[in-house]
């Protein structure tokens, strides 16, 4: 707090609320005693009178702030601790935001509650550093600039080689008409549509690089296939699982009914059981049908694809090509 002289009235109430944020909640209110502690060790002479009377202003200006017999708090604020922690959470398990700039923003939430908050949530001390992009913010800001003006956006995209550095996925720049930013699995993606394809397009924004606007129109979602009636960014997420781009299909499986769980993690409850039987259940969905390929690899024995008859073959062949190099 800056240190303020004592014929600083005017500053004085803004101190007080400073004092009552920082120090004080429901478990901790504040005498006026302390609140004039306080005040004296950032330099300000006050009194007890002056203590109510700017609290009281504080009141009639709108801040909950309790003045009971114990003492004052301050218990209306903009985010309560339950929301603080989702917030503070969701910055943590994020892997678009670089450790540095992830460590301010928690820093920021943390003042929005009192000190007694910050104690119950250094429960995480670590970030990994999984970004490489440290231009992500100022391209999330181009992007959503790009989106308001309706312009296309030109970019090199980019994959990870031996050297664990990013490089180009090829030497022509992807053109693409931007429509939303959307927040999958801890990572931040564009959808959009590439010129030349007539579906959506999904790209990570931590590997786009060069970007630029392009002084030309976009496409409208409604030429675009699967937007026809617009961005339906929950359905999107079920139907392209790790955003695959590409068509979304009817698929049946079959999978053991204790697989519940990842069913909804993955898949929300957009799914139909057909028939639950003998601890299987036999399931349909629609699903991109690479997202799902992949996806039904990493449950091995759990799961059998039924349909389509192309996608059955592609894991069976695969199954098989895995079973010859495990042999050796």
């Amino acid at each position: 707090m800056k240190v303020i002289g004592t014929g600083s009235k005017k500053v004085l109430i803004l101190q007080i609320l400073d004092i009552l944020k920082k120090y004080s909640d429901e478990d901790h209110p504040l005498t006026q005693q302390e609140i004039i502690r306080y005040l004296k060790d950032d330099g300000t002479e006050c009194d007890r009178r002056s203590v109510r009377a700017n609290v009281q202003a504080l009141q009639d200006y709108g801040f909950e702030i309790s003045m009971e017999k114990d003492g004052y708090c301050l218990y209306g604020r903009s985010f309560d601790e339950t929301e603080l922690r989702l917030l503070i959470d969701s910055v943590y398990s994020s892997r678009s935001i670089p450790r540095s700039r992830a460590q301010v923003l928690i820093g920021k939430l943390k003042n929005e509650a009192s000190i007694y908050f910050e104690a119950r949530v250094n429960h995480i001390t670590n970030l990994p550093d999984l970004n490489q992009n440290k231009k992500l913010y100022s391209l999330m800001d181009q992007i959503d600039k790009v989106i308001d003006e309706k312009k296309k956006l030109r970019f090199t995209y980019n994959s990870y080689g031996s050297d664990l550095k990013l490089h180009p996925t090829r030497e022509k720049p992807y053109i693409v008409s931007p429509y939303q930013i959307a927040a999958v699995n801890g990572w931040y993606y564009l959808v959009g549509n590439t010129d030349g394809q007539d579906g959506v397009s999904y790209y990570r924004l931590d590997k786009i690089t060069k970007a630029e606007t392009l002084d030309e129109k976009l496409v409208p979602m409604k030429n675009v296939k699967g937007l026809e009636k617009g961005l339906n960014l929950p359905k999107l997420m079920v139907e392209h699982v790790n955003l695959y781009s590409g068509d979304s299909v009817p698929i049946q499986f079959i999978m053991g009914s204790n697989n519940v769980d990842a069913l909804v993690d993955w898949l929300g409850k957009d799914f139909t059981i057909l028939e639950d039987k003998a601890g299987k259940l036999k399931v349909k969905v629609i699903c991109n049908e690479e997202a799902f390929y992949k996806w039904s690899l990493q449950y091995g024995a759990d799961i059998e694809v039924l349909q389509p008859a192309d996608l059955r073959k592609k894991i069976a062949a695969t199954v098989a090509e895995m079973s010859k190099r495990y042999k050796k």
